[in-house]
C-alpha cells in the first residue's frame, strides 16, 4: 500500500477565518438551542425511536427535540479525519485539518456542449466524458456523476452514473441517489471492486453526499441513507441547503445555526447508529436573491463560514466552490469560479466540490472544469513554501555574475526554473506569438484540451470479471 497522496493544497499559518471563535461558539449555542427548544421533524419513524430511546424528547408524533448532551457526545464520538482511498486501496486524500481536495458536482440537468456552444440536456454520455476529464485532470482529486442525464429512465439513472464512475477512475468516488431505491446497490457495487463490505469500510473510496432540502425537516430517504452509511462504517456528508431568506433566516448568523442544527441532527443519528462512523460537515447558506428569485452559487457572504464551522468542530468540510452563475464561460464564470476557490482554500474546506458549475447549478461546462484545474494549480503554486537557504539566495551565483551580468546561461538559472508554476491554458506568449497561433481566446484553448482529452486511448482499468459482475447487478437493478 503507498503513503498518503501529498497532492493537496493546506493552508500555511495565518488561515483566513470569517468568524472569532467567540462568534462560533454563539452559533454553536445557538444551534443547540434550537434543537432543543424548537426541535426537528423526523419522517422516518426508525430515527424518532431511535432519538427517543437515546433521550430526546418527542411530541406529535414526530417532532423530535435534541438534548444538548447528545449532540456533545456526537461531537466527541465522531472521527475528526476521513482518509478516502482510490480503488486500488492507496490512501489519497486525507481530509483533514486545513487541507483541500477538489471534485464535480453530481446532479446538473444541462450541459454547456464545447463544440457547440449550446446548451442543451444532458446524456448518459456526458456523465463518461466527464469522468473521463476528471480522470485525466491532475488538480482534480475525486468524482461526481456531474449530470443528470435525461436519455435514460430517471428512476435508475444513479445506478448507470455509479458504474460509469467505478468503470473510468479509479479517483474517490462521492455519489448520489435521488431516493433511496437503488443506494444500496450503489455501495454494492463499490463493495465488488474492493472486494467485500469489510475491504471498502478498511479503505474507502466512495462516499455519500446527502442534501437535505429543509433544515429541520428530515425526509425518510435522507435518514435511511446517512443511517445505512453509519452501520457500514462509510463516509457521509449531510448537507442541509439553508437557502438564506427561503428555507432559513437571511441573516448570516441565523442561517448558519439553523443550518448546523440540521447537520448535527445527522451527525447524532449516524453515531447513534454506529459509534464512530466517519461524518463530514456540510451547508453553505446560499441566498435567495430578492430581485430574480434565484439561488445564486457564487455570492460572497457565506463564503467561509461554513468551513469555520466545521473546523470549531473539528470536522472535515464539504465545500462548495468552482462555479458560476453566469450562463456561458465568459469572465463572470472564469472570475467567480477563481475567486469562490480562493475563498474555499484559504478557509481550510475539505472537500471541495461543484466544480465546472455553471448557470446555478443547473448547467455543467467540461471547458470551466478544464479552466478551475488551471486556476487550482496556480493556486497550489501560490499556497506553496518558499525555500529560503544558502542555495536559494544565490549569493554566490550573484558575486560571480555581477551588476551588469546575467543570469539566463547560469547553471543555478538550470536547476531552479523548471520549479516555478507554467500553465496550460492561461496565454504568456507575446502578441505577435499569439496571433501566430491563431489568436486563440481562453474558451478556445479550454475546449481544446477537453477535446485532446477525450481523444486519448483509454483502456479500461477494472478486470474484466468486476466489469461482468457490476452488469449482472445493474441488470438486475433494472429488470425490478
Amino acid at each position: 500500500m503507498e503513503p498518503v497522496s501529498s497532492n493537496f493544497i493546506a493552508c500555511k499559518a495565518p488561515i483566513f477565518q470569517k468568524l472569532t471563535d467567540d462568534q462560533l461558539q454563539e452559533i454553536h449555542f445557538a444551534s443547540l438551542e434550537i434543537l432543543e427548544r424548537t426541535g426537528v421533524i423526523l419522517e422516518l419513524q426508525e430515527a424518532v425511536d431511535m432519538l427517543k430511546k437515546a433521550g430526546a424528547f418527542v411530541s406529535d408524533g414526530n417532532r423530535v427535540r435534541i438534548p444538548s448532551h447528545l449532540v456533545e457526545w456526537a461531537l466527541r464520538t465522531v472521527p475528526k479525519r476521513v482518509v478516502f482511498c482510490d480503488q486500488e486501496g492507496n490512501r489519497c486524500m486525507p481530509l483533514e485539518g486545513n487541507k483541500s481536495f477538489f471534485g464535480t458536482g453530481s446532479d446538473c440537468l444541462n450541459i454547456l456542449d464545447h463544440k457547440t456552444g449550446k446548451r442543451r440536456k444532458a446524456k448518459i454520455s456526458d456523465v463518461v466524458d466527464a469522468i473521463k476529464v476528471c480522470d485525466a485532470l491532475p488538480n482534480i482529486d475525486f468524482v461526481m456523476s456531474t449530470f443528470l442525464p435525461w436519455d435514460l429512465p430517471q428512476e435508475t439513472i444513479h445506478i448507470h452514473q455509479m458504474a460509469v464512475m467505478l468503470s473510468n477512475t479509479k479517483k474517490p468516488i462521492f455519489f448520489v441517489t435521488p431516493e433511496f431505491e437503488g443506494f444500496a446497490e450503489c455501495v454494492e457495487m463499490a463493495e465488488i471492486v474492493a472486494g467485500g463490505a469489510a475491504e471498502l469500510r478498511r479503505n474507502p473510496f466512495i462516499g455519500c453526499y446527502i442534501n437535505l432540502s429543509a433544515d429541520l425537516r428530515h425526509n425518510a430517504s435522507s435518514i435511511r441513507k446517512v443511517l445505512y452509511m453509519a452501520e457500514k462504517g462509510l463516509p457521509t456528508s449531510y448537507t442541509p441547503t439553508g437557502n438564506r431568506g427561503a428555507m432559513a433566516p437571511v441573516t448570516v448568523a441565523g442561517a448558519q445555526a439553523h443550518m448546523a442544527a440540521g447537520n448535527l441532527t445527522g451527525l447524532v443519528l449516524s453515531q447513534i447508529k454506529r459509534e464512530g462512523a466517519p461524518f463530514i460537515f456540510g451547508g453553505w447558506g446560499l441566498l435567495m436573491d430578492m430581485k430574480t428569485q434565484v439561488i445564486p452559487y457564487a455570492p460572497p457572504e457565506m463564503q467561509g463560514v461554513g468551513a469555520a464551522q466545521a473546523h470549531y468542530y473539528g470536522l472535515p468540510f464539504f465545500g462548495l466552490s468552482g462555479c458560476s452563475d453566469s450562463k456561458v464561460l465568459d469572465g463572470q464564470a472564469t472570475a467567480e469560479a477563481a475567486l469562490t476557490l480562493m475563498a474555499d482554500i484559504l478557509s481550510g474546506a475539505n472537500l471541495i466540490h461543484d466544480l465546472g458549475y455553471l448557470e446555478s447549478g443547473l448547467t455543467g461546462s467540461l471547458a470551466l472544469l478544464v479552466f478551475c484545474d488551471e486556476i487550482i494549480g496556480w493556486i497550489r503554486r501560490f499556497m506553496g513554501e518558499i525555500e529560503v537557504n544558502r542555495e536559494t539566495l544565490a549569493l554566490d551565483v550573484i558575486d560571480d555574475v555581477g551588476p551588469d551580468g546575467h543570469f539566463i546561461d547560469c547553471d543555478h538559472t538550470f536547476r531552479h526554473f523548471r520549479k516555478d508554476w507554467y500553465p496550460n491554458l492561461i496565454d504568456r506568449q507575446n502578441y505577435e506569438g499569439w496571433l501566430a497561433s491563431g489568436s486563440k481566446t481562453l474558451n478556445d484553448r479550454a475546449n481544446e484540451k477537453v477535446d485532446e482529452i477525450l481523444n486519448r486511448p483509454r483502456p479500461g482499468h477494472l478486470p474484466k470479471e468486476i466489469n461482468q459482475k457490476i452488469g449482472v447487478l445493474v441488470d438486475r437493478i433494472m429488470e425490478k
